[in-house]
C-alpha cells in the first residue's frame, strides 16, 4: 500500500500508521477489490518492481516477474563479456521492463524492443520516458523480428508468451486480468518460441546469445519429440 499512496519507503512505522489512517476508506476499497475480483496488487497500485526499478503497469501488460532479472543483474556473465555488449534486443517487451533494465546494466549499449501489441508499447514508451531513456531504447511494433531493421545483436532476450491451451484454461483467477496475447502460445505453449528460434540466427552476432524464458514448457523443449 506504500506504492498506492505514493509514500517513501523510508517512513517510520508511526508515520505510516498516520498515513494509512488518513486514507483508510480508499485503502479498504482497494483491499475489497483485491479480494472480490482477484485483481493483482500491481494493477491496483499501478506499480511493479523489476531489477530494483519501478515500472508503471496496468492490464495492458503482464506484471513483471521474470527470473531473467537475475541474469540482467549479473549482466549475463559469464556468457558474454559485459564490456563488449553494444546491441541488445528485447522481444515481446510488454511493459519494457527487461529492455529498460538492460539499458541500466549496459550503459554503452543501444537497446531495441519490439511487441505486437500497440497497447503494450504505449505502456513501454511511458516507462522509457519515466526512466529518461528515450535516447537509448527504441520501440518497434510488429511480430517478433518482422518490424526490426536488419541488424545483429550481442544479446537477444525475451519473455514471450509460452502458456499452452490446457494451462490457459487452468490459470488462477489473478492471471485472467493479464492480456491473453502475452500468455497464450498455441496448443503446447511453444508456437512463438519455435518461430523465434528459427529466425534468431539472422539477428545474432557470431558470438551473440539468445535468452528465452519458457517456464513450464522447458521439459517439452528438451524432449526429442519437439523439433525446432
Amino acid at each position: 500500500m506504500i506504492d498506492l499512496l505514493g509514500l517513501s519507503h523510508d517512513l517510520t512505522d508511526d508515520e505510516l500508521d498516520l498515513c494509512f489512517l488518513d486514507n483508510l476508506p480508499m485503502l479498504l476499497e482497494k483491499i475489497h477489490s483485491r479480494v472480490r475480483s482477484r485483481l493483482p496488487v500491481p494493477y491496483i497500485t499501478k506499480k511493479a518492481w523489476f531489477c530494483g526499478l519501478p515500472f508503471y503497469v496496468d492490464e495492458r501488460v503482464l506484471i513483471p516477474r521474470s527470473p531473467i532479472a537475475e541474469l540482467i543483474e549479473t549482466r549475463f556473465s559469464p556468457w558474454v563479456d559485459p564490456d563488449e555488449v553494444y546491441d541488445v534486443l528485447d522481444l515481446c517487451t510488454g511493459s519494457g521492463c527487461i529492455a529498460i533494465a538492460c539499458a541500466y546494466a549496459f550503459e554503452h549499449a543501444r537497446i531495441d524492443a519490439s511487441d505486437l501489441s500497440r497497447d503494450a508499447l504505449d505502456v513501454a514508451r511511458y516507462n522509457i520516458q519515466q526512466h529518461g531513456l528515450l535516447d537509448r531504447v527504441r520501440l518497434f511494433e510488429g511480430d517478433l523480428f518482422l518490424a526490426l531493421p536488419k541488424h545483429r545483436y550481442d544479446i537477444i532476450v525475451s519473455n514471450p508468451p509460452y502458456v499452452g491451451a490446457k494451462e490457459m484454461e487452468d490459470l488462477p483467477n489473478e492471471y485472467t486480468h493479464e492480456p491473453s496475447l502475452a500468455l497464450a502460445s498455441g496448443e503446447f505453449g511453444l508456437d512463438i518460441v519455435d518461430r523465434m528460434l528459427k529466425m534468431a540466427y539472422h539477428y545474432l552476432k557470431d558470438d551473440g546469445i539468445l535468452v528465452v524464458e519458457v517456464g513450464n514448457t522447458a521439459n517439452l523443449m528438451e524432449d526429442a519429440k519437439f523439433c525446432m
